[in-house]
């Protein structure tokens, strides 16, 4: 279940996303090769909860690639070899028990309508997720952004490292890493940082504790 139809997706992502399209494809491509790349193998097969616009599944490196939204928008933003599935996350997925090797999320459960969708989306993880299989999951902190998070019109669930480590370890996930400050919150409407500096960043623990705003959490089956 999602409280916005399709439509209302498409014009709610193209007003945000639209003017910084090619700067976050860049922010991701620095993501990527300094940080997540180390957790997905050359052929492993990957979904992009949430996808977006693609920045992420189309750059990472792995063996099969798929990509879940809702936005009819989705399956003209990634790439020819990505297969989109468009339907709603809280649903029974498209995909076969032990098919994925790893799910990556970024700022997409705070846009589901309760902890209820959340868990049905959790159950499909880990149902689909191989055994070892991890899920990277990204998103602001409410515990860190208690006005700031609800500047967003489509922001539902406030969640926090912890709620959502609970909610995980209550599917038999085991938790590998749960960073309450990773990066800071918004690359929507914040400021562009120059890439050097986020790579410096990423190398710096002790900025995330100053600057960070979303938390990571990172799980196995």
């Amino acid at each position: 279940m999602n409280v916005h139809s399709p439509e209302d997706l498409q014009r709610i992502y193209e007003a945000r996303f639209r003017a910084s399209a090619d700067y976050r494809r860049a922010v991701w491509c620095v993501l990527i090769d300094d940080y997540f790349q180390r957790f997905v193998g050359p052929n492993d097969a990957v979904l992009d909860l949430g996808c977006g616009y693609g920045e992420f599944i189309n750059q990472i490196h792995c063996g099969r690639r798929y990509a879940m939204d809702l936005n009819p928008d989705a399956p003209k933003r990634v790439q020819a070899g990505v297969k989109c599935l468009l339907q709603d996350c809280s649903q029974t997925w498209a995909l076969p028990d032990n098919s994925l090797d790893a799910v990556f999320t970024s700022n997409f459960f705070e846009h589901l309508p309760d902890k209820a969708a959340l868990g049905r989306t959790l159950d499909e993880v880990r149902r689909c997720l191989k055994p070892g299989g991890r899920l990277i999951a990204m998103g602001p902190n409410i515990k860190y952004l208690p006005g700031a998070y609800w500047d967003f019109w489509d922001h539902y669930l406030p969640l926090t490292e912890l709620s959502l480590r609970e909610a995980l370890e209550n599917r038999q996930f085991a938790i590998e890493h749960c960073i309450p400050k990773f990066l800071p919150y918004t690359m929507a409407s914040g400021p562009r940082y120059a890439l050097g500096l986020l790579r410096i960043y990423l190398r710096m623990p002790l900025a995330w504790a100053m600057f960070g705003r979303q938390f990571l959490v990172i799980a196995r089956c």
